[in-house]
């Protein structure tokens, strides 16, 4: 894929995204394969697969990296910047705003339309599941790599086994699937230079360590160091962001304990991604530096480091997908991550989302529409939440 495309084109295609991409990053993957590869074709499936595995070897928020990578490619940098403006814009207003609209979001139809937009995740995840299981599992060893990345993460359910699945995916694929050659064939093309890389990620060390020496407690600077560590230093995604948080704003005294849990709350139950919590938490910062600005802040510097870093990334990436190895891990990490999307499929989403056997038969029939009838994401998420709102007015 090269930048052949318009920034609007972007946009679009990420607000639409922004809106209706419910579930977290694990789930946002889903998303992004089906309008990216099934709807739109911007890029093929080996071209996919390489950018999951290297949001997911990196720090900072795994789906928001890969969709300003996608909106990079697609049309350089200011599709990049597109496609997180747009992305990001819908959550972020939904929880700067989340104070005022609490009072109405306690009714009994608010809460049914979005519990139906829960459904919706879970009818994408399952069928990104199936999909991707087919794709990057075709052979028993890529199997046997998923199932026991799906097996470790159901026994052992703690965020940091996520890493330690992708890590030990990316060095079975070094052992067991050798011979692999999908990336030579298939490289990812960026318009921007190895120098230009090497330059952005001095700026993401440079930010790192200089940032603390220039701030104070209270000033805008130790905010922006603040969330800058936070997205610079959390590795599996925007869940695991949640807790570093509240030792970020909770403890220095920044932010009460029952804001901080109130944030958390909301950050649940909008679209999007989870480091948009970002924006409310600026905005309950005290003083000068909470409000319209410290949202903004807050929010550029979390997201910023792992920008930087994907920036960087790709371009060294093309030298490194020259070698076997490169595409031995690559197999490897990608089989890890279809037992990691399995997973997240039971737990968090079933887990959290199916109630009862209504539940289950309104995710079925929307799976079914998604993937035998071709139903288009926006038809589902108008299936999944109208049916659940007229089940909840019986």
């Amino acid at each position: 894929m090269r930048d052949n495309g318009s920034v609007k084109e972007v946009f679009l295609a990420f607000l639409k995204l922004g809106l209706t991409s419910f579930g977290g990053p694990i789930a946002h993957i889903a998303y992004y394969r089906h309008t990216f590869i099934e709807q739109r074709q911007w890029v093929t499936e080996a071209q996919f697969a390489q950018l999951l595995a290297l949001c997911q070897f990196l720090p900072g928020p795994a789906s928001s990296q890969m969709g300003f990578s996608l909106g990079l490619l697609r049309a350089g940098w200011l599709g990049g910047i597109a496609a997180f403006t747009a992305f990001t814009l819908p959550s972020a207003v939904l929880l700067f705003g989340f104070a005022q609209w609490l009072p109405y979001l306690s009714d009994s139809v608010s809460d049914a339309a979005i519990h139906g937009l829960k459904l919706v995740a879970l009818v994408v995840v399952a069928q990104a599941v199936w999909l991707m299981s087919k794709q990057l599992c075709p052979d028993w060893r890529r199997r046997f790599i998923a199932v026991a990345s799906l097996l470790l993460l159901l026994v052992f359910n703690q965020i940091a086994m996520q890493m330690i699945v992708v890590v030990a995916g990316a060095v079975s694929g070094l052992i067991f699937c050798r011979g692999q050659n999908h990336l030579l064939s298939d490289q990812l093309h960026v318009s921007h230079s190895d120098r230009t890389a090497w330059f952005l990620l001095i700026i993401f060390f440079v930010l790192l360590f200089l940032l603390p020496l220039f701030s104070s407690h209270n000033s805008l600077l130790a905010v922006v160091d603040a969330f800058y560590r936070a997205g610079a230093l959390v590795f599996g995604g925007g869940h695991v962001v949640l807790p570093l948080l509240e030792t970020t704003v909770v403890e220095p005294g920044w932010i009460a304990a029952d804001a901080y849990l109130a944030g958390y709350g909301a950050a649940q139950a909008v679209p999007g991604p989870v480091f948009s919590v970002a924006a409310y938490l600026g905005a309950m910062l005290p003083g000068d530096n909470g409000g319209l600005s410290g949202a903004i802040v807050a929010l550029t510097a979390i997201f910023l480091p792992g920008f930087l870093l994907i920036g960087a990334i790709l371009p060294l990436w093309k030298k490194l997908a020259n070698y076997p190895a490169a595409a031995n891990a690559v197999a490897g990490i990608n089989a890890a991550v279809v037992g990691l999307l399995a997973a997240a499929l039971y737990d968090p989403i079933w887990v959290s989302v199916v109630n009862g056997v209504s539940d289950i038969i309104i995710a079925l029939i929307g799976f079914v529409l998604l993937h035998t009838f071709k139903w288009s994401a926006l038809l589902i998420v108008l299936w999944c939440v109208f049916a659940n709102i007229g089940l909840t007015l019986l």
